[in-house]
């Protein structure tokens, strides 16, 4: 594209960015910056885009990815500084844990390994659930001495907790699938139970955090749930189940106006889209199968992080990228609030070029 300027149009991004994608701007706001794992396609090099990379080769890989994607797409997108190994913190338990489960790494990917087995297991351990000592279970017994040399030495305060796990993917990782969907038909007040106590850890779990990170005031506030499984459910069993959940922990966590709701589900989940409205998200992410249009039915403050389907980015697949960025161009001009991103991950295989294309038909399709 002969007329392309690649420093203007990160001027118009930056504008189209304004008031969470909503600001009257020249072009539609990209959402994609790429991620670490595509570095191993891109410079033809072997690792596990989602296991362990040793630190002085991510940051290799991460600056000679950088010199490409500065010529490609004129910025530096990836990090290129991170804190040495010493720096880290002691491992801090997780929901999954609290609730009896084990974080494993399957093939290269972190997995949540069941750890109830029927509906007395389930009793049994919601009743240790309600009385434990949370604190006391998530931190490691050098927490305190840890915590001290790492902010004396480098500066770092412990991360809070205001992003995790969705209530329904929590729960069909913790007892199957299936078995989860047959337990919430057959047992309301036991997944009432569930549910409630599931809100009341994420809730416990986050306040733990902040006082740890020192947070307070203003700076507790926004929360965000990842909550892919939730397709599975039918409108009812979601109103019975996942709804609760982020509806008592948005109440804690975003009870102003401008706070963090945020929902992220790269599923099937458009059935739901009526009941999520509910609770006035003003960010979502959802699968490629739902679209902006049908999304701002329910949603009218919610900015849409993209409905490019991963696949399409990771494959590459030039015609159909122009369609489904065209789709999403006339989406942002029409609806407001619409961050052209992927519906899901960036996947290793998606290209810098992909992304320079991207970039062309925003441009290309800005207003004059």
């Amino acid at each position: 594209m002969n007329d392309f300027d690649i420093e203007k149009f990160w001027e118009n991004d930056a504008l189209a960015h304004k008031d969470n994608c909503f600001a009257p701007a020249p072009q539609v706001a990209l959402g994609i910056r790429m991620s670490d794992e595509c570095v191993f396609a891109e410079l033809g090099e072997e690792g596990e885009p989602w296991g362990y990379t040793p630190l002085e080769r991510r940051i290799d890989l991460n600056r000679r990815y950088n010199d490409l994607s500065e010529k490609i797409v004129g910025r530096r997108l990836l990090k290129e500084r991170f804190l040495p190994e010493d720096a880290r913190l002691p491992y801090v338990k997780r929901i999954g844990e609290v609730f009896g489960g084990e974080y494993i790494l399957h093939n290269g990917t972190e997995w949540l390994k069941e750890g109830i087995e029927d509906e007395k297991a389930l009793e049994k351990k919601l009743d240790e659930v309600e009385k434990l000592d949370l604190r006391e279970f998530m931190l490691p017994p050098d927490w305190e001495s840890e915590k001290r040399r790492v902010y004396e030495k480098y500066g770092v305060k412990p991360s809070p907790v205001h992003h995790i796990r969705g209530p329904v993917t929590l729960a069909c990782s913790l007892m199957g699938t299936t078995e989860f969907l047959y337990f919430l038909a057959d047992e309301d007040e036991l997944a009432e139970r569930f549910s409630n106590d599931i809100a009341d850890v994420i809730i416990k779990m986050a306040e733990i955090m902040d006082e740890e990170a020192g947070l307070t005031g203003k700076d507790t506030h926004g929360f965000s749930f990842a909550d892919d499984n939730c397709c599975l459910l039918s409108p009812q069993m979601y109103e019975k189940f996942g709804y609760p959940v982020l509806k008592k922990v948005f109440a804690r966590f975003s009870p102003d106006h401008g706070d963090k709701r945020y929902q992220h589900s790269d599923s099937a989940m458009g059935h739901l889209l009526p009941i999520l409205g509910r609770l006035n998200l003003n960010g979502v992410n959802f699968g490629p199968t739902v679209m902006a249009p049908e999304i701002r039915k329910y949603m009218p403050e919610a900015r849409i992080d993209g409905c490019i389907a991963p696949f399409t980015f990771m494959n590459n697949d030039e015609a159909q990228l122009i369609t489904e960025t065209e789709r999403d161009i006339k989406a942002g001009f029409e609806l407001g609030g619409v961050n052209i991103s992927t519906a899901g991950s960036i996947n290793n295989g998606s290209r810098l070029s992909s992304m320079r294309l991207m970039m062309e038909v925003i441009w290309e399709h800005r207003k004059h």
